[in-house]
């Protein structure tokens, strides 16, 4: 690891109430949620402060997400600006319910699979930063 890498790594499984759509389907705005909750430990991380999320300015949705399966969402800080931070985001399926075996089966996936990549800034305002990392 690079020194003064600053990374978050988050891992859930997705639940019957994520499913938005038939088929178990997962909303690809949860990643973004997802996101948002590695942007925010980011931050603190960097800054000690949870800072805003400003805006993403590239999202792709790559795979279907499915209820049952298990997400590995990472966050990297590339850039860090007078006030603003810049980040990178991939969301991973890392284990998949296998329904077709029995209502329990499940299968650690031997590559993840990448369901999203996204890329965005967030700021912290200069009086709520407590670390000095700029």
């Amino acid at each position: 690891m690079e020194e003064n890498k600053i990374t978050s790594t988050i891992r859930l499984r997705m639940s019957a109430k994520d499913a938005h759509y038939g088929g178990g389907l997962v909303d690809g705005a949860h990643m973004l949620h997802l996101f948002g909750d590695v942007a925010t430990e980011l931050l603190i991380l960097c800054d000690g402060d949870e800072g805003l999320f400003k805006a993403y300015d590239m999202v792709e949705f790559l795979a279907p997400v499915y209820a049952g399966d298990f997400i590995e969402a990472y966050g990297e800080i590339v850039k860090i600006g007078n006030t603003s931070r810049k980040m990178v985001f991939e969301a991973r399926k890392v284990i998949s319910p296998r329904p077709d075996i029995n209502d329990s089966a499940a299968d650690v996936l031997a590559e993840p699979v990448v369901v999203c990549r996204a890329s965005g800034t967030c700021v912290v305002t200069k009086d709520k930063q407590r670390k000095s990392n700029a």
